[in-house]
């Protein structure tokens, strides 16, 4: 089992860096940070862009693994951002995964004056997104001509350093956006359902894993599984205990990864920093 941090890039650098630095020294085998133009209850207060957030934090870290958590082309267009990704992937020496989703309503959606888009029509988006990101990093020229995107002969030298492109981590809870994380994706991150009930939550991740494994039958490839354990109606860094038998029950369900959100002083994600300390000390060396 492998445990990621988020980090919110809600700090000036002089606080943020240390957090960086430590999710490394804790054992993390990846940290994160969200990519949005400002999020729900903290829309109002300090945010900063993810790739620039990721960039330095690449340079204070050697090991950890790096990501968006998750870029969604509610501002996002792929030919652009495929510049900043490949140069996020160099910086951190191969250490970049790009978590990617369809995006939802909101602030992101509203600050660009765009107009309402059903589900449907942001699951299909989404997947041209992806789709057209993975020849754009696969491929040194691209020509595209889509629904929603196009590209013309766009360049993508030097190319990634991960070959033949950056993992991506693909956020998915219904079917459609599934097959994208089935056909596209080297991990799968589900946030589980929306229910204020603990034991619901747990069957509910447990019928998305097996619809997972329903649309993933018969593609030969290996996804890689991520749960958000801070979708459940309790945090996961409560306590010690409470991160624990999260971790395990993720476990017995076949997720390969997890990850948690490092503690706030208030509002969403509150918690202590000294149970992250303890869950470092003692959870964290004995998972693999």
């Amino acid at each position: 089992m492998r445990t990621g941090i988020v980090i919110l890039p809600e700090h000036r650098w002089w606080f943020a860096e240390p957090k960086w630095k430590a999710a490394e020294e804790y054992g993390f085998h990846h940290a994160w940070t969200y990519d949005h133009l400002g999020w729900r209850t903290l829309v109002d207060g300090p945010w900063f862009g993810a790739v620039p957030t990721l960039t330095a934090a690449a340079m204070v870290t050697e090991r950890i693994r790096l990501g968006t958590y998750v870029a969604s082309p509610n501002f996002r267009h792929p030919v652009p951002f495929a510049r900043e990704l490949l140069a996020l992937d160099d910086v951190s020496d191969g250490r970049f995964t790009l978590g990617v989703g369809a995006g939802g309503a909101g602030y992101d959606v509203e600050v660009m004056g765009a107009a309402p888009r059903t589900p449907g029509e942001r699951t299909a988006r989404f997947g041209e997104f992806v789709d057209l990101l993975d020849e754009l990093l696969r491929k040194d020229r691209t020509t595209w001509h889509g629904e929603h995107y196009t590209a013309v002969d766009a360049r993508s030298a030097p190319g990634g350093v991960q070959r033949p492109r950056m993992p991506f981590l693909v956020a998915a809870n219904g079917p459609k956006a599934m097959r994208v994380a089935a056909r596209q994706g080297q991990g799968w991150v589900t946030t589980g359902p929306d229910t204020d009930d603990l034991d619901a939550w747990w069957r509910g991740v447990a019928d998305l894993a097996g619809r997972f494994t329903a649309i993933q039958h018969g593609t030969g490839r290996r996804v890689d599984r991520y749960l958000d354990l801070d979708s459940a109606p309790v945090y996961s860094l409560t306590s010690v205990e409470t991160f624990r038998d999260a971790v395990g029950r993720a476990e017995e369900l076949g997720f390969t990864d997890v990850i948690a959100h490092w503690p706030r002083h208030d509002g969403v994600y509150a918690g202590s920093e000294g149970v992250l300390e303890a869950i470092a000390a003692d959870v964290l060396p004995a998972l693999s």
